[in-house]
């Protein structure tokens, strides 16, 4: 009796506890608890299929599937911010109550990047032929065959989820991260298990790892479209007679100066492996890779928290809730504290927790490289919560600016440190530091003039 007493008294405080506060902060809580337990499944999947896929084809080809993933990542340039401004517009027209408005934004987003894709899909295909994959991935020439037909899986995959992400960017407008992680973790499970009937039924081929890694989230894609535009977001359901491309125009002002600041995202995480691929080999983009998973761990829980503050913060600026804005920001500094001290213990432990993840011997990582990609994330993490909320509020003009001249810095530091100083492949991690000047430097700034100075003019452009 005394333990069942206990253990009602603790479910009743931890709803006390979660139930409490306003109704937006009520509902990121749900979200966060739930994004944990997602989050934990997708950590513990990721863990196992890295190892997983690098014994399945080695390591030096594991790093030619993650080089050539990065380079069909730059096409993501084609999205020219659409779904960031959906985001935004979306959360706005669902907060004001204009569902009909919302539609359409939601109607008009999906016709206009299946069109944009599908000619995308069209060329690459074509230019594919004349492509020297062999010359570009610094590989050997009889691989050219192998890698081509790889590419054209890949890409043909990138273009179709471009499309069929939307319903993640409304799931997350609505204030609900936690089902879109969902949707990601069920994907990661089926490519788990296709994983694991190749390797016991198949030898090594990057062809069949591509089909298994690109099928298998598809198929998820497709279901939760479904699934979603029959239920909670049936009133918003895409639909032809709600294409209005004169709408687009709102879409596309926002979404121009998302793209920007897009562009310059992509061009310093993909880049990353293409620049350690042409100066260092494959083998050395795997180890980078494995750095930053392990150390992305600390990103993907910060990202659990952070994530439903965007939309949350559209809410709170229209609804002038600016106490709201500062007691988030508060939490966000603490949680920022203690996932450094967390940092800090996988750095001391990161040897053997390679050795035991990967297998002995598998990839060697230095010390360096570690330490860089621990002081990278933190500084990510710490700009977040001020990025996220400029974010929100399309406080944007500033970010663009400071957009612009960040991938022109981090190329040249990249390749200054790597051929002049004769740093290693950790030199790329602190180009990325140094780059990113808008988020621990001017963001910070902006914010204060906005929430703490009230300031109009550039500070909320």
């Amino acid at each position: 009796m005394d333990v069942k007493e206990n253990n009602l008294t603790i479910l009743v405080f931890l709803n006390n506890i979660i139930n409490k506060g306003h109704g937006r902060s009520v509902k990121a809580k749900k979200n966060i608890i739930a994004s944990f337990l997602i989050k934990g499944i997708s950590i513990a999947i990721s863990l196992i299929l890295v190892p997983l896929t690098i014994h399945y084809i080695n390591p030096s080809r594991y790093g030619i599937w993650l080089t050539l993933s990065s380079i069909v990542g730059w096409f993501s340039f084609f999205d020219i911010g659409l779904t960031q401004g959906l985001r935004n517009k979306f959360a706005e027209a669902k907060a004001k109550g204009e569902d009909d408005l919302a539609q359409i934004y939601v109607s008009t987003t999906y016709a206009i990047l299946a069109l944009i894709f599908f000619f995308v899909w069209i060329l690459f295909l074509i230019v594919n032929h004349f492509l020297n994959w062999s010359h570009i991935l610094n590989i050997t020439e009889n691989m050219q065959s192998e890698i081509s037909i790889l590419a054209v899986i890949v890409f043909t995959y990138f273009c179709l989820q471009f499309v069929l992400r939307v319903i993640t960017t409304l799931i997350i407008a609505d204030q609900q991260p936690a089902k879109s992680s969902l949707i990601d973790v069920f994907g990661q499970i089926f490519s788990l298990i296709f994983i694991l009937i190749l390797v016991k039924t198949t030898q090594g081929s990057l062809v069949k790892l591509g089909i298994a890694l690109c099928v298998s989230p598809l198929l998820v894609l497709i279901g939760a479209n479904l699934f979603f535009f029959r239920g909670v977001f049936k009133k918003f359901r895409p639909v032809y007679s709600k294409i209005k491309f004169p709408y687009a125009k709102g879409l596309f002002n926002l979404g121009m100066v998302f793209f920007i600041i897009q562009v310059a995202g992509i061009i310093q995480y993909e880049t990353a492996n293409i620049i350690i691929a042409r100066n260092f080999g494959t083998l050395e983009v795997t180890s980078y890779n494995i750095v930053y998973k392990y150390f992305g761990i600390l990103n993907m829980i910060f990202v659990i928290f952070i994530t439903p503050f965007w939309s949350a913060s559209t809410e709170a600026y229209l609804k002038r809730d600016i106490q709201w804005i500062k007691n988030a920001i508060k939490k966000y500094t603490k949680l920022n504290m203690l996932l450094l001290g967390l940092g800090c213990l996988m750095l001391v432990f990161s040897q053997a927790v390679y050795r035991i993840w990967l297998g002995k011997g598998t990839v060697t990582i230095g010390f360096y490289i570690s330490f860089w990609g621990l002081i990278y994330f933190n500084i990510s993490m710490f700009a977040a919560k001020y990025v996220y909320f400029l974010n929100g509020i399309n406080a944007l003009r500033i970010q663009f600016w400071a957009s612009l001249l960040s991938p022109v810095f981090y190329v040249i530091l990249a390749i200054l440190f790597i051929n002049y100083f004769k740093m290693g492949v950790y030199s790329v991690f602190i180009a990325s530091i140094l780059a990113n000047f808008n988020g621990y430097i001017l963001s910070p700034i902006q914010y204060y003039m906005v929430v703490n100075k009230n300031k109009k003019g550039i500070w909320i452009k």
